[in-house]
């Protein structure tokens, strides 16, 4: 029987009671119906990058998204529409694009994982997020029962996050970008890592292949690109996403504590003609981004580390990602999940928390 632990990069996780595996979307959207009309417990997965079973058997449905295809719709103002099934390979879809020479999802590269979950989780990466080339996405919602077109303004997407992930439950079975198609120059760049493997100053564009290629060789460095031969990459990716906290949280961190505003300070600000400038906000306003990765190693918590006994271990060569070593089981990486939670909250008085999405666990 097929389990969890071959169906996700974690490979961990028991077996589901039913797998269907739709390769059109009218065979999509008959198994959701049929999962519904049958009361199952049912669980969409796409390419298993971001999903962290339970060892116990799941009694439900899982349909594992196996949609192919890319439509090239229309060409308006220096933009090319794109719509994508959501079983597509987002690793295929961003190669796709950079071979046409088209722009905004270069930084994109090396992301495991299907096209139909990238804005559940509003994936992004050195300065890139799909939001920000995402037009729509065709919807199965559970609640109505309706199959609609979504625009992107409606699905509330932020940092990691999305109404999918706060609770709009269904099916995305497309998805729609708008890319632009600027003689193969990319987006601008704004991740500084990423312009300093460039050597360009942030801001500049570049071929989007330049992009393409320094993404790929950062993301391997740090065990973010899939390869039977690492161990490290037998993960979820990024296990935790980088906290958002009040300034004055911040403000009682060490001062080489890496962060990021949330919004633009004052300066930076647009102010119409005619309008007078706002008062800048107090210091203690606004909310700031941290790395959770120094957060991580600055709680004691090393690359490499692994719980005495246990199969499963912090990456050794990025504290983000938690690692299954070869024998781990979906508790092992629970227990070391909540030891990194419990150091970092600790520490420094910040919850981490988890990025994947958890199936029969908690923590």
């Amino acid at each position: 029987m097929t389990s969890f632990a071959d169906l996700t990069t974690m490979r961990v996780g028991g077996e589901p009671a039913r797998l269907v595996e739709p390769e059109t979307t009218d065979e999509l959207l008959e198994a959701v119906r049929a999962a519904w009309a049958d009361g199952d417990e049912w669980f969409v997965l796409g390419g298993g990058s971001n999903t962290l079973a339970s060892d116990e058997p799941y009694d439900g449905t899982v349909v594992r998204v196996a949609t192919r295809g890319v439509e090239r719709l229309d060409d308006v103002d220096g933009r090319v529409r794109l719509r994508v099934a959501a079983g597509e390979p987002w690793e295929d879809l961003v190669a796709l694009t950079v071979a046409e020479g088209w722009s905004g999802l270069e930084a994109l590269s090396g992301i495991p994982g299907s096209t139909g979950a990238s804005p559940v989780q509003n994936i992004g990466a050195y300065g890139q997020e799909v939001a920000s080339t995402l037009a729509s996405v065709d919807f199965l919602d559970d609640e109505s029962g309706e199959f609609v077109r979504l625009p992107a303004s409606s699905l509330g997407l932020g940092y990691r996050t999305s109404v999918f992930k706060q609770g709009r439950r269904g099916v995305v079975t497309a998805v729609e970008f708008s890319l632009r198609d600027d003689g193969g120059v990319s987006e601008q760049v704004s991740y500084p890592q990423l312009a300093s493997a460039l050597g360009v100053m942030v801001g500049a564009r570049v071929p989007v292949a330049d992009v393409r290629e320094r993404v790929l060789e950062l993301r391997a460095s740090k065990g973010m690109v899939l390869d039977d031969g690492d161990a490290d990459t037998t993960s979820c990716g990024s296990f935790f996403t980088n906290p958002v906290v009040p300034r004055r949280v911040a403000s009682e961190l060490p001062t080489d504590a890496p962060r990021w505003p949330t919004e633009p300070e004052a300066e930076d600000r647009v102010v119409p003609l005619g309008e007078e400038p706002a008062a800048p906000p107090p210091p203690s306003a606004g909310t700031v981004k941290l790395s959770a990765a120094w957060l991580i190693e600055h709680a004691g918590v090393a690359r490499g580390f692994r719980l005495p006994g246990s199969g499963a271990a912090v990456s050794s060569k990025h504290t983000l990602a938690l690692t299954n070593r070869g024998s781990a089981t979906a508790e092992d990486v629970v227990e070391l999940a909540r030891f990194v939670q419990q150091r970092v909250a600790s520490e420094f008085g910040v919850v981490l928390h988890p990025e994947p999405v958890l199936l029969g666990l908690s923590l």
